[in-house]
């Protein structure tokens, strides 16, 4: 069976990347591309390694243009997706690579995001434990943050383990410069990132905050506390978090290691190197993969977990495949890779 897929942001980074794995997806049909300001356009000025789409123009985005469709992926600014979603049928299969329906707090909207407040969706990350079921022949689902993503991966076994609380977690992950969008902004321009790294939603205020909290407490940790400080990395794609949380004392890095690769045997696209090999964001580069190391910092009594994933892949566009297909009914690694680009 075959279904046709609509893509509204098409000519974003997100948009871009979801379009990239439709084409490898033996059941999906690439229908309409739509865009607004640069409605009229031809794909080819946007994303020139779309080869098989070059020629197809850019239509608005309108209700008439994602209509008649199997699937809608919604690649919008944040606060745009709802009002596109309300005017699809209950039984297209919505995506959303935004964040208007990741967080089921209000209030947490409104300090992070502010405007109206939209109702959560099933939440597009199938390793959170029981998450595959609840996306099973879903209509509606939100796709994660990209550092949500990286450090819900790198925490994920140690909270569901039983061998940190949540408490004090401290986060410090560089993000590639896609990440901020394909907006022109002057604090992106090649001569302003190259050969530097800069600190940037420092002191608790990125968006992606409440998001990690709910994650943290899905998995099981009653009062998470978290310190994330985000980092601008002078390469295009990629995230690499590096998370630390207290330990036991007596915990050492054998027994955290073991319950990490037990916690990940049976995924498919979570990969913990062997001890001592930490992941570099170059491995995972156009892969739906994750890549993980963790270990134990004695003398602080601390779990180090690091974790690799491309933010355009895993942390947005596969994770938005890879839930469709559960949805869909597909086996979970159609049309999806591990294997990265190298060098």
């Amino acid at each position: 069976m075959s279904y046709s897929a609509a893509v509204a942001g098409a000519t974003g980074y997100a948009g871009g990347e979801i379009l990239r794995l439709l084409l490898a997806h033996p059941q999906i049909e690439v229908g309409a591309l739509c865009a607004n300001s640069s409605a009229g356009s031809r794909l080819a000025e946007h994303h020139p390694n779309l080869t098989p789409l070059a020629s197809r123009e850019i239509q608005p985005t309108t209700p008439e243009a994602l209509a008649g469709h199997d699937i809608v992926f919604l690649a919008l600014p944040h606060g745009a997706s709802e009002a596109v979603a309300a005017q699809l049928p209950a039984d297209t299969l919505v995506i959303d690579a935004g964040a208007d329906h990741r967080l089921t707090d209000p209030a947490a909207w409104e300090q992070f995001y502010g405007g109206d407040y939209a109702a959560p969706w099933p939440y597009g990350l199938p390793e959170l434990p029981g998450q595959r079921e609840k996306l099973a022949g879903v209509k509606r689902i939100a796709v994660p943050g990209c550092y949500v993503t990286a450090v819900t991966l790198a925490l994920l076994p140690a909270i569901a383990a039983g061998l940190i609380t949540g408490e004090d977690v401290v986060v410090v992950a560089a993000s590639g410069t896609s990440g901020a969008g394909k907006a022109a902004k002057a604090h992106l321009l090649g001569t302003e990132v190259m050969g530097s790294m800069s600190a940037y939603g420092v002191g608790g205020t990125h968006r992606h905050i409440p998001e990690m909290l709910q994650n943290l407490k899905l998995a099981g940790a009653a009062q998470p506390t978290l310190s994330f400080t985000p980092l601008l990395a002078p390469m295009p794609r990629g995230i690499l978090a590096t998370c630390t949380a207290p330990l036991p004392a007596a915990l050492g890095a054998a027994a955290v290691y073991q319950a990490y690769a037990d916690f990940y045997a049976a995924e498919p696209f979570v990969t913990l190197l062997q001890p001592g090999v930490f992941p570099q964001t170059q491995a995972v580069l156009g892969a739906n993969a994750a890549q993980l190391q963790v270990t134990v910092d004695a003398a602080a009594h601390r779990l180090v977990a690091v974790c690799a994933i491309d933010n355009l892949t895993k942390g947005t566009a596969g994770n938005a495949i890879q839930s469709m297909n559960l949805a869909l009914g597909l086996d979970e690694a159609t049309g999806l890779s591990v294997i990265g680009v190298a060098p």
